[in-house]
């Protein structure tokens, strides 16, 4: 049977929190190694995609990474200072400080999902966004599902964007990632 939260609203678990960063980090690295068979201006090429590029748009998984998990982690031992940027700043005009920041981003998410309690995912979560300039409060698992599904949704425009390029970026299913 499915948790719910006081509301009576489907919560994830910790278990599931983990499952997402493993497969994260398993996607992140497909993804990558598919995108070095292009060259560094095939990379940077507007393609007309949301973010333009894949480089533009791997930049802006980071970017979003960078702004939840700083939030997540507010206060705890594993905060770090992530840089802040408004929405579509490219963080990383070189490919390889760029991989070199998502392979330290996806450490940094294994290693905090390893520490989420029931507790803190069935309790509120209040931040500020800079989107909607405003102050919110939203369940914690549903914000963290949020950063899970962000980061599923462009890299799939990625894959399409690789594809279009006639490079295969791998399976990409859940159930098909390795034990």
């Amino acid at each position: 049977m499915a948790r719910t939260d006081r509301l009576g609203r489907p919560m994830i678990s910790p278990d599931y929190v983990q499952l997402m960063a493993r497969y994260n980090r398993w996607m992140n690295v497909q993804v990558y190694a598919a995108c070095e068979k292009l060259s560094d201006d095939q990379r940077k090429s507007n393609k007309g995609a949301f973010f333009k590029s894949i480089h533009s748009t791997l930049n802006h998984l980071l970017w979003g990474d960078y702004m939840w998990l700083g939030r997540f982690t507010q206060g705890t031992a594993l905060a770090k200072d992530y840089p802040k940027a408004v929405i579509g700043t490219d963080f990383f005009q070189d490919w390889a400080e760029l991989k070199a920041a998502r392979a330290a981003m996806d450490d940094d998410i294994e290693a905090w999902a390893a520490t989420i309690k029931r507790e803190w995912l069935e309790s509120d979560f209040t931040w500020y966004s800079g989107l909607t300039k405003s102050t919110r409060t939203k369940p914690a698992w549903l914000l963290v599902a949020h950063l899970f599904n962000h980061q599923t949704h462009h890299r799939g425009q990625v894959t399409t964007l690789l594809s279009q390029q006639g490079i295969d970026p791998g399976v990409t299913d859940l159930m098909l990632m390795p034990d």
